[in-house]
């Protein structure tokens, strides 16, 4: 198989790479000159080579539609290319299809997002300046679509005046652009190019313009009659490895997944970056990884529990306002996820997501003394509750494949490092002890800030190895041996963390 990312973050590179050699599946990934770093294009020239020399030798292709034809799906929001470049970039595949008709290709585009914070790092320069006003004007946009009435247009007007024209006009064609893209992967899903196509939301809200490009696709894909094929939701950085599942399960039946949620009334929490309450979500997730929910505990191959914020999702914790309510008990879910645990013998997911970006102290305050946490099949919690949700479903639906069980709890210790170790409780306290610095941007201040990180950060994962790994039965032999995290960029949102087991 092989996989081009959207980018070189270890959510969309490291870890499918870990996944699949936990499940022993021959997985290549691109030359890091193919690829972007940060908002710095990769080099096409370089990707399209090693594509036409592995492709006559691999079964699948993993392909991000904006690596492949902007530079990533950072550059995707910056560079000025036209569509003409992208069209002539994207050819390739089918080039590829016609030259090999035994390549299924898997591929992935995403919805350009509205971010919600002004940073000119990821976005356009300008967006520094004008995030906000291009927010409103995003909102106001899709509510005057959705209801042209005198009162929105009246709206719509009043949120482009703080805007100057040549920059909203050079934001809505970027936008469009990325839009063409996507709507000439779903006419090549149709002429049988594209095996599967997710086309995702990132950092998505319920009234925008990113909701007017779903709804554009929508119809397109309706047009096409292509929803055996087509998967459209909100999610972004997890796609890899949920593609990846897809693809190693591409000969098996449907995953038959129970949810465990941690109240009665999850399924209509609201989420921070999704358009969508997180049942919706949940169902939307599954699909993508080609999983189905069931009734009952005996009709399931996994079980993935879900830990949900009471009325909706809120930053940053805790919040006793619309998360930590009397809408969900915690301890009666932490009762139930160790009863499955001893007694349904069958795999279990753990999906955090009452907060975005990182797990929930007062979950793991509850979890901790009652079972390693080793004892999970999988975890997740980062970032979006869709990046959370897809990366724990892809676990759950090849935990059954597992060929190297040291390979899946090296995998799986990552994930508690990253998701809770660093964005609960080390992230928080840096950026308190940094507050001088731009955190999008730490430019020369890296190595000082990778010095305290692992300052912070080792000896607690150093502790959750003793009391979670070290005593599972897989591991008898075997010691943690750290290696220094570090910073993916010069951001502090994103780190690297490396761990191995090794024999002594």
């Amino acid at each position: 198989m092989l996989l081009v990312p959207p980018d070189t973050r270890p959510p969309t590179l490291a870890f499918p790479v870990a996944v699949a050699r936990a499940t022993h599946t021959p997985l290549l990934t691109p030359l890091a000159a193919a690829l972007n770093q940060g908002n710095q294009a990769g080099d096409f020239a370089v990707l399209k080579d090693w594509l036409e020399h592995h492709t006559p030798t691999s079964d699948v292709l993993i392909v991000n539609l904006e690596q492949l034809t902007l530079g990533g799906m950072i550059p995707a929001r910056r560079v000025d290319d036209t569509f003409s470049q992208v069209r002539e970039k994207l050819l390739l595949l089918r080039e590829l299809k016609q030259r090999h008709a035994h390549l299924t290709i898997y591929a992935h585009g995403v919805i350009v997002r509205v971010a919600h914070d002004n940073d000119p790092f990821e976005e356009k320069p300008y967006y520094g300046q004008y995030g906000s006003h291009l927010r409103a004007y995003s909102e106001a946009f899709d509510r005057y679509q959705r209801q042209p009435t005198s009162q929105h247009h009246e709206a719509l007007q009043h949120a482009a005046k703080p805007v100057p024209e040549a920059i909203l006009r050079n934001y809505l064609d970027t936008r469009r652009r990325n839009h063409q893209l996507h709507v000439t992967a779903l006419e090549y899903v149709r002429d049988g190019i594209i095996n599967h196509l997710c086309l995702t939301l990132d950092d998505t809200s319920e009234y925008g313009l990113a909701a007017c490009d779903r709804r554009a696709l929508e119809a397109r894909a309706d047009a096409f009659a292509l929803w055996s094929q087509v998967d459209i939701y909100p999610g972004a950085d997890e796609v890899p490895v949920t593609l990846l599942a897809r693809a190693i399960r591409r000969h098996k039946p449907v995953s038959k997944i129970y949810v465990l949620y941690s109240s009665s009334t999850a399924a209509s929490a609201e989420l921070k970056y999704e358009d969508r309450p997180l049942g919706a979500l949940v169902t939307a997730q599954m699909r993508a990884v080609n999983a189905r929910a069931v009734d009952s505990l005996r009709d399931a191959d996994v079980i993935l529990a879900v830990n949900a914020p009471g009325i909706r999702q809120a930053e940053p914790q805790p919040d006793v306002t619309v998360v930590d309510t009397p809408h969900r008990h915690l301890p009666a879910f932490v009762d139930t996820l160790a009863d499955v645990l001893a007694n349904a013998d069958k795999p279990v997911c753990l999906a955090d997501v009452a907060y975005p970006n990182g797990a929930e102290k007062r979950l793991l305050q509850l979890l901790e003394p009652r079972f390693p946490l080793s004892q999970l099949a999988g975890f997740s919690a980062w970032n979006t509750a869709g990046n959370t949700l897809g990366s724990a479903l892809a676990l759950a639906v090849l935990y059954e494949h597992c060929q190297d069980e040291p390979a899946w709890l090296a995998m799986l210790f990552d994930r508690w490092v990253d998701d809770y170790l660093y964005q609960t409780e080390v992230r928080p306290a840096l950026a308190a002890e940094l507050r001088h610095l731009n955190a999008f941007d730490l430019g020369e201040h890296v190595p000082h800030v990778e010095t305290r990180l692992n300052a912070l950060l080792e000896p607690r994962a150093r502790d959750l190895w003793a009391k979670h790994f070290a005593q599972h039965p897989a591991l008898t032999g075997y010691d943690l041996d750290w290696q220094p995290a570090k910073l993916a960029w010069a951001r502090l949102f994103t780190g690297v963390f490396d761990a191995r087991f090794r024999k002594v």
